[in-house]
């Protein structure tokens, strides 16, 4: 079953980038070095691809985020450490203030794992952003993160498997 999955993929390459950014810490990040480094595609419908596919979960993320957390926070042996963060957050979103939709695009836009759209929407969720400025903040970060990526791949990668092959 395994091996159909990953000959279809292999037949399907833009998909196969397309479900490797939708992923949790891998995200865009991954998609793209996949897709110029592994898959030999071409930027522009890479970069394409990828954003799209980091994207699309975000919606979710932050509509239903709060929900989540809130009821997580009612559970019972778990309960008390999600209102502590609940808390914790509305903390730090009053001193954060207008500064909090450049602070998120800033950090989904840095190229390390951990810092990408999923993390971006649970830190929205946390301090309980608008949900469409948070989008339009987390989709600013994802397009820079793309273009970082995009060069690095190119640039860097693209010389060092010049140089080994």
């Amino acid at each position: 079953m395994l091996d159909f999955l990953l000959s279809s993929l292999q037949d399907y390459p833009y998909l196969y980038v397309f479900l490797i950014s939708m992923l949790p810490i891998i995200e865009l990040r991954g998609g793209m070095i996949a897709a110029i480094t592994a898959l030999g595609l071409p930027f522009p419908s890479s970069y394409l691809v990828c954003v799209i596919g980091n994207l699309l979960p975000v919606p979710f993320l932050l509509l239903f985020g709060e929900r989540v957390l809130v009821w997580c926070a009612k559970l019972p042996k778990i309960g008390g450490f999600f209102s502590r963060i609940l808390v914790k957050a509305d903390e730090k979103a009053h001193k954060i203030g207008k500064w909090e939709l450049l602070g998120l695009m800033i950090f989904v836009a840095i190229p390390l794992p951990g810092s990408g759209a999923w993390t971006g929407s649970v830190i929205a969720t946390l301090l309980r952003l608008r949900p469409l400025y948070a989008f339009f903040a987390i989709a600013l970060g994802v397009l820079l993160a793309g273009v970082i990526m995009g060069f690095a791949s190119f640039g860097l990668l693209g010389v060092l498997q010049a140089v080994l092959s």
